[in-house]
């Protein structure tokens, strides 16, 4: 079965960065996986603004470059990469002083099309450039804006961010982007939930026993240096990322699949959160920074070293346990963990369930483990069910654990689009069903900040682990002392 590619809008996409990382790892692959699919219609364009001064041509062989190295070899195709070239065009820009913005007013209004203006520069930048956009008279209804992560470092920075663009566009033209929500796993999470008469009726505190969020990777600092340490793995996963995922885990039921109703529920659950504050911080958060270990590429150094400089508290590692204070959810821990340089790259969701009342079965069966519905997001995405069954054979009854495994790559042998090519597409749409509302980023920021504000406050230093293990030991002990301990595939 093939999926149904249906054609968005014509329109221009203006990305400033459009010469930077995300631009050429993610954006311009993401745009020509779309054309490829035949979604582009005419006269779609495509520009790219910065300060580098480069030529139309020039930008051109920018993107071609990138599409060679961040597309598989068996997806390049000539005769789309070429006509994909052809929408792309370039205008010199100043983000802070507005030098260019005439140029690229000259260069899209002509056009009654949709445009967006997607933001893959610092934050410290949005603002400026809302205001030149405003200023040369680019913003029109069917104009939307795309802003990356991180969108503030505490609330009031949040709020301060928002604020310089609600000034220009309304919220209904505002995409907050999290890539996270753009995988196809985490939106199956919602056909799961909503789709199956199977989980609903467990999905609460009388059937789940807790539930695990895993965000691990095996990478270091990489080209983030500067941002990280300011930033650290709280800021940079949890306020975001995995508090979303928590989200959709968590949420009642939407009305709807419309953005609001969506985002509703969503809402409802980050003002449900039981802060952390004061004296309970160290008892349920852990943070860990990572030492020289070895990956599986061979040696590698520590964060210290990686960073350059004599000292860092930055945490590359957070555990925490967290609580949903409502009806659904009362007394069952959420348990969170994400860090860098850790023993495999996966992210996953692991459901719980409460253990059965009573044993009908002789100890000569073995052990009966709890049912566990595993997520996995990434890598390998799929879906997997553990339960109980009787091991095959003679000789009397012998119980085993054996997951119903859905994997995705093996039920749909199509290619599984990058969570970039939808969430492009549905800004295009206007659809905002997987994006983040004002509400939702700054409510996610009123729970994290008493968290960082304790970490100060108290001088909770990281805990050292050891490159390519799963982080301090402390994290082992956050969860085994609740006589819990964490999944590992």
């Amino acid at each position: 079965m093939t999926s149904q590619i249906i054609p968005v809008e014509p329109f221009d996409l203006i990305v400033f960065g459009g010469t930077g990382d995300l631009a050429e790892r993610k954006l311009l692959p993401a745009l020509y996986q779309r054309q490829r699919a035949r979604q582009l219609s005419d006269p779609t364009r495509i520009i790219g603004a910065s300060r580098a001064q480069l030529s139309n041509d020039d930008y051109r062989a920018f993107a071609r470059k990138a599409i060679m190295e961040h597309v598989k070899p068996d997806e390049i195709d000539d005769e789309q990469l070429e006509a994909f070239l052809k929408r792309l065009s370039y205008v010199v820009v100043n983000a802070v002083s507005g030098d260019g913005f005439d140029t690229l007013k000259k260069a899209v209004d002509d056009s009654k099309s949709i445009r967006a203006f997607y933001l893959a520069v610092a934050p410290a930048l949005f603002g400026d450039i809302a205001k030149h956009l405003q200023e040369v008279g680019l913003v029109t209804p069917k104009s939307r804006i795309v802003m990356e992560k991180p969108i503030g470092r505490d609330l009031a920075s949040a709020r301060a961010l928002n604020d310089q663009l609600a000034k220009v566009f309304s919220e209904q033209q505002i995409f907050r982007i999290d890539h996270y929500l753009g995988k196809e796993t985490v939106q199956n999470l919602m056909a799961l939930r909503f789709a199956n008469a199977l989980y609903e009726p467990l999905w609460n505190s009388a059937h789940i026993d807790h539930v695990q969020i895993t965000v691990a990777e095996t990478v270091g600092l990489e080209d983030r240096v500067t941002y990280y340490d300011k930033a650290g793995a709280l800021r940079d996963m949890v306020q975001n990322h995995m508090l979303q995922l928590l989200c959709l885990v968590a949420m009642e039921a939407p009305a709807s699949m419309e953005a609001d109703a969506l985002r509703d529920e969503k809402l409802k659950v980050l003002h449900a959160l039981k802060h952390i504050n004061g004296n309970e911080t160290p008892k349920l958060t852990v943070r860990g920074q990572y030492r020289a270990g070895a990956s599986a590429n061979g040696p590698v150094t520590g964060y210290i070293d990686e960073l350059g400089k004599g000292e860092s508290n930055t945490e590359t590692f957070v555990a925490l346990k967290a609580e949903i204070a409502n009806w659904r959810w009362a007394g069952v821990p959420f348990y969170l963990r994400t860090g860098k340089r850790l023993a495999s790259r996966v992210s996953e969701i692991v459901i719980e369930f409460k253990p059965i009342p009573h044993s009908i079965f002789e100890d000569s069966a073995g052990n009966i483990t709890a049912n566990q519905l595993v997520i996995r997001l990434q890598p390998d995405e799929g879906v997997k069910q553990w339960i109980m069954i009787k091991d095959p054979g003679p000789g009397g009854m012998r119980l085993r654990n054996v997951p119903l495994d859905m994997s995705f790559a093996e039920s749909f042998q199509e290619r599984n689009p990058d969570a970039y090519e939808r969430l492009i597409m549905d800004v295009i749409r206007g659809n905002q069903t997987l994006f983040m509302r004002r509400d939702e980023v700054e409510a996610a920021w009123k729970w994290i900040d008493p968290i960082l504000t304790s970490w100060e406050d108290i001088r909770q230093e990281t805990q050292g682990y050891t490159a390519g293990t799963w982080g301090p030991s402390a994290s082992i002990a956050l969860i085994e002392r609740d006589g819990r301990t964490w999944h590992e595939s």
